[in-house]
């Protein structure tokens, strides 16, 4: 064990690494575009899989895969710009 404060410095917050775990998960993005997004490496967005999916499913929460399939930046960009959201007022 390390005490807090001690060690290398997380390179994802907790609510990151649950976000790249879920979007890793629904197939969404392969690793290498998650991680050129977060700003680290496709063995560090590995690794938050394997910390965040056992309590993903300790908690009885399973994650489906997604119809939508990114490759590059541009193909998010592209989505976005398609399916902006229109406001409600």
């Amino acid at each position: 064990l390390v005490a807090p404060g001690t060690g290398a410095k997380a390179k994802l917050t907790p609510a990151e690494r649950v976000l790249v775990t879920v979007l890793h998960l629904r197939k969404i993005a392969p690793m290498d575009l998650l991680a050129q997004l977060f700003g680290v490496t496709a063995p560090t967005i590995s690794r938050a899989g394997q910390e965040v999916r056992p309590l993903l499913e300790a908690h009885d929460h399973p994650i489906s895969a997604s119809t939508a399939r990114f490759h590059t930046p541009s193909d998010i960009a592209a989505f976005l710009n398609h399916s902006k959201i229109k406001k409600a007022c």
